[in-house]
């Protein structure tokens, strides 16, 4: 399901579902022109270019503003005497001083041109921003995530002194490889790594399609007595510990 965000002031909001962006419009809470971004977009869009893909296909396009413009009128024509002394000199009519833009017109003509240039660069910098966001998103899931597990070091390295083995899922006392699926895993499982090490292997699964899937090794060196963290996920997304 896409993540969608829209622009409100200066500021964005989201990330929301598309159903609620065709919530919002539909309660007048944002318009056509509103922008709305989703991962893919190449910047941000006027709401009324992604209607088909939210649904809204009943949403006639913003009509196109329009300015009707009428020929100047010239002044009347002044009737010249036939000679100086034909009668009384006639008054010529001076035509009406040109009235010059008003403060308001002006200041919708400054704001229109900052309009258009602040509109591309806030696109610009929500492009930007957004990859920055959704990367600080995903380290903070994964973080949480490796934080849920970090009780269970301490079972295996007293499991392990005690036993002289690595614990599996089956030993009394260990968790069943589901029930971890709230704090972000859909398996988690105990026993011993090709190394000798024992420890815990556990399958990411915290709804963002980048890293579900990939596996996080916590690993014991019962000689060095260390834990080591490791994992298929890019490092950028995994904490500073767990980087290769």
């Amino acid at each position: 399901m896409s993540e969608w965000f829209h622009a409100e002031g200066n500021r964005q909001i989201g990330p929301v579902s598309a159903e609620d962006i065709a919530a919002l419009f539909r309660e007048d809470r944002i318009g056509l022109e509103t922008l709305v971004w989703r991962d893919g977009l190449p910047a941000w869009q006027p709401l009324h270019s992604v209607a088909d893909e939210l649904g809204l296909t009943a949403v006639p396009p913003p009509p196109a503003a329009h300015l009707e413009s009428t020929p100047p009128q010239l002044p009347p024509a002044v009737p010249l005497p036939s000679s100086p002394y034909a009668g009384p000199p006639s008054s010529i009519p001076v035509p009406p001083r040109k009235s010059g833009l008003s403060g308001c017109a002006l200041t919708a003509i400054i704001g229109g041109g900052a309009l258009v240039v602040l509109v591309p660069v806030c696109a610009i910098l929500a492009a930007i921003a957004l990859p920055s966001y959704n990367d600080y998103v995903i380290r903070s899931k994964v973080a949480q995530s490796i934080s849920a597990l970090q009780p269970l070091k301490l079972q295996v390295q007293e499991f392990n002194a005690r036993q002289g083995r690595c614990p599996t899922g089956t030993d009394p006392g260990f968790p069943g490889h589901d029930q971890f699926i709230a704090q972000g895993f859909s398996s988690v499982q105990f026993g011993r790594f090709e190394n000798r090490h024992c420890g815990i292997e556990a399958t990411l699964a915290t709804g963002k399609s980048t890293i579900d899937g990939d596996l996080l090794w916590l690993e014991f060196d019962p000689d060095a007595t260390r834990w080591e963290c490791s994992g298929e996920t890019e490092d950028k997304y995994l904490p500073v510990d767990c980087r290769g």
